[in-house]
């Protein structure tokens, strides 16, 4: 495990984020068209009803506060007028507040559902070559962290939307009190929105810096929870702990640098706005002196500036989200726009019988870590990713022709590296060859249609997922089953004895990954899993190497004599279910180097016995070692 080091973005300048920002929030707006307009109509009659407060205060100050305040006594028509008129303009600002709000999260929240409901399919979607090239805690990431930054903007931008609406509505309402005064909320209000765009300016790298080092802090810890395991026993706690603990210190120190940067500007902005009332109270006073405006005037233009002060910093909160709203609409952009996907036809493939499996010239080459792609700053919205393809790319097989007859069991031997596992999963079309072709009875699976393969073929990988649910819905995996075809899966696994066993039986929950089962036993479930869909082709990647030998054995045995007829791909180790192979393919390096029975393969191929000979050895060894140990357990 190695620390990040991915390279951490740097921000385009603001005018280009800005840009950018703005096409991101169109992008969002088209699709959620009826709940943002609803939060624009919440937001104008709050910004209406906002401005109208000043307003009110101006004309219940002339008509009964000034009037009372001259006749020393207060009516109760008076107050009853007061409380009637800011009693209207509140009822009107609530309704605006409520729709703007509900509606922006709404609005907002679907942006995020739907785009993790995209970028899920897109993953699903995507050849398990594109997935080799992207870290799982990169596109953890995108799915979560990157989806809730490229639409934060919605929360603030209907409110941003209702003050310049504010804005030009005080603006005429202060012009027709007095245009001298309005001449101090011209000079103010722009003072502010430059204020504003000043402080974004400072802020924009700050906080997309922050955006990438929230995605690579997720990577890191999606990455130690996946390796619990490894880290436990080779006691690389400490290890793991300073290597999270150095990107988890970069967001702090990177965090802390944009609240410094915030604290530094928000008291300017504050201090804008009062600034402006205290001018237009010193000029109102003297104009009141003079003549020329009343005390009611000065009252309504000095509370304009008061209740536009906060209101006005939702355009800065918008200008804020927008760095962090395009750092996280390029990353998740990238992966929906990303290329590699597999094509498939209109083909449909033999429902019934043993498959017949044959790989034609085949070759295949993996990407190199170097290659892989970096979703960053610098790439325009726009962006695609796709597997990389280049001179440096690891080639895992070459040239590798394999038939494996209908009805056959034919096992794969090579030492480790030998590009097994890469033939596997070429055979059942999970990736598709460089060069060459692989074909089921006769039909190139890149004309089967899309779920054709899957229907009649199946592996089971020596690593296997359990699900924290029932045993039942692990080897179902959802399907409508009878239970007696499932309890016939695991008889056939061996796995129906421990099943059995297990409280509340295909009931029983097993765990998250399968936490309560052994080693052997989730591999005796995940074979279940497969033989229950009765498929005609049957790939074993290492799929019983937790499995007693003898049971392994009794597996293999029962595979063969099933009556629905499979053929069965197994890559093998042990000398017991190399034996019981019909044909033996020996691989070295990516290429097939010899194949036929156990005897021949042993009498001419000189790789192949040292290899089975050191299988062997060590199987005697740890029977050896087992029988020692067996009195003193």
């Amino acid at each position: 495990m190695t620390s990040a080091t991915r390279p951490v973005e740097r921000p385009r300048p603001s005018p280009a984020i800005l840009r950018q920002g703005l096409r991101v929030i169109w992008t969002g707006i088209r699709q959620q068209q009826r709940m943002f307009a609803v939060a624009v109509v919440g937001s104008v009659l709050w910004a209406s009803a906002t401005v109208a407060t000043a307003w009110a205060i101006g004309h219940v100050t002339e008509t009964e506060v000034t009037p009372a305040i001259e006749a020393g006594e207060v009516t109760t028509g008076g107050l009853w007028t007061i409380f009637l008129v800011l009693l209207a303009v509140l009822l009107v600002n609530m309704t605006g507040v409520v729709l703007r709000r509900v509606a922006a999260s709404i609005a907002g929240f679907n942006l995020q559902a739907l785009y993790r409901q995209r970028v899920t399919r897109q993953y699903l979607r995507l050849p398990l070559s594109w997935h080799h090239a992207h870290p799982s805690g990169q596109l953890l990431s995108n799915a979560h962290a990157d989806i809730e930054a490229a639409w934060q903007v919605f929360n603030p931008l209907p409110m941003a939307i209702g003050v310049i609406v504010m804005l030009v509505i005080a603006g005429g309402q202060m012009i027709a009190v007095d245009p001298f005064l309005a001449l101090i909320g011209f000079l103010v209000f722009p003072g502010l929105f430059a204020a504003n765009l000043v402080f974004q300016r400072f802020m924009a790298p700050r906080i997309t810096k922050a955006q990438q080092l929230r995605a690579e802090v997720a990577e890191v810890a999606h990455e130690s929870f996946e390796a619990g395991m490894l880290v436990k026993a080779m006691g690389r706690e400490q290890e793991e702990t300073d290597r999270f603990g150095r990107v988890t210190n970069d967001l702090r120190d990177s965090l802390i640098d944009v609240g410094r940067t915030r604290g530094v500007f928000e008291p300017v902005i504050e201090a804008i706005p009062v600034l402006g009332t205290l001018a237009v109270l010193a000029v109102g006073t003297a104009r009141v002196a003079s003549g020329d405006l009343t005390a009611a005037d000065v009252v309504e233009v000095a509370y304009l500036f008061s209740i536009l002060a906060f209101p006005v910093r939702a355009l800065g909160w918008v200008l804020a989200e927008i760095p962090r709203s395009v750092v996280g609409y390029r990353r998740v952009d990238s992966v929906l726009q990303a290329t590699g996907s597999m094509e498939y036809g209109e083909g449909q493939l033999p429902q019934t019988g043993p498959a017949h499996s044959r790989s034609e010239q085949v070759s295949y080459a993996y990407a190199e870590p170097a290659e892989r792609a970096v979703l960053g700053a610098d790439a325009p919205v726009e962006t695609t990713t796709q597997t990389p393809v280049g001179p440096q790319r690891a080639m895992a097989i070459r040239d590798v022709t394999l038939d494996v007859p209908a009805g056959s069991t034919t096992a794969l031997v090579g030492p480790t590296g030998a590009g097994k596992s890469t033939l596997t999963n070429l055979v059942l079309r999970l990736v598709d060859p460089d060069d060459g072709t692989v074909s089921l009875d006769g039909i190139d699976l890149r004309t089967v249609r899309k779920g054709g393969v899957p229907d009649v073929g199946t592996l089971v990988a020596q690593q296997t997922f359990m699900f924290d649910d029932p045993v039942r819905d692990n080897v179902t995996l959802g399907a409508d089953l009878p239970d007696e075809v499932v309890w016939d899966a695991l008889r056939t696994s061996r796995a129906d004895g421990f099943v059995s066993g297990m409280p509340g039986a295909l009931d029983a929950v097993i765990g998250e990954r399968g936490g309560n089962l052994s080693g052997g036993q989730r591999q005796r479930i995940a074979l279940a899993r497969a033989i229950v869909r009765k498929p005609r082709l049957l790939v074993l990647d290492d799929a019983t190497s937790a499995v007693d030998p003898a049971i392994e054995q009794d597996i293999l045995g029962g595979l063969r004599e099933s009556s629905e007829g499979m053929t069965v791909l197994v890559v093998a180790y042990r000398m017991a279910t190399i034996q019981l192979a019909d044909h033996i393919v020996y691989l070295e390096q990516g290429q097939v180097v010899d194949q036929g029975n156990h005897d021949e393969l042993l009498a001419r191929c000189q790789g192949y016995g040292d290899l089975v000979n050191a299988y062997a050895r060590e199987a005697a060894e740890r029977a050896a070692v087992a029988a020692d140990e067996e009195p003193t357990r």
